[in-house]
């Protein structure tokens, strides 16, 4: 979760959240797996191959290819992110996601109700709701991130209604 400080261009930017999920491989740490994999399952293949198994040789092919395609299908799930932000005008959520339209969620903060279970669960869900509509956010985040982005909005939603913000 990354959390900027800068204003927005029309008043003041009480929360701006930018949610991504986890990935703990790095690129250069899935290149370093796909070339061990290349020379383990080509040397496991060439030896079959010359015992006569030849097609223990193409099994291990598809198996490379199974799990490449697996990595980049989670690093492509990768891309999507949310943000979240509180200015003076409203809470929106927006969430980006590949190969998928841009969805914006806004709430007038006054009514913007964030649930949350504390302690977290697995299962936990944490969840913006007003005059009916409610949003599932950070459903990529652990238990415990998404306790902490509910407490963080909570506390943001808290001070945008005070007197004093009321006031500016």
């Amino acid at each position: 979760m990354n959390q900027p400080d800068t204003p927005a261009p029309g008043g003041p930017l009480y929360f701006d959240a930018v949610l991504t999920p986890n990935r703990s491989l790095p690129r250069w740490g899935f290149r370093l797996l796909m070339a061990s994999m290349v020379v383990f399952l080509g040397s496991l293949g060439f030896a079959f191959a010359q015992l006569g198994a030849w097609p223990v040789a193409g099994f291990c092919g598809l198996e490379f290819v199974l799990v490449w395609g697996a990595f980049h299908l989670s690093y492509r799930s990768g891309r999507m992110y949310e943000e979240i932000r509180l200015d003076d005008a409203a809470l929106t959520v927006r969430r980006v996601e590949p190969n998928r339209p841009t969805r914006s969620f806004r709430f007038q903060p006054t009514w913007v109700r964030v649930a949350m279970d504390d302690p977290p669960r697995h299962d936990s869900k944490l969840t913006l709701s007003s005059h009916g509509r409610t949003v599932a956010v950070g459903g990529f985040l652990s238990p415990d991130e998404r306790l902490e982005v509910a407490q963080a909005l909570a506390e943001a939603i808290e001070r945008w209604r005070s007197p004093a913000a009321l006031a500016d």
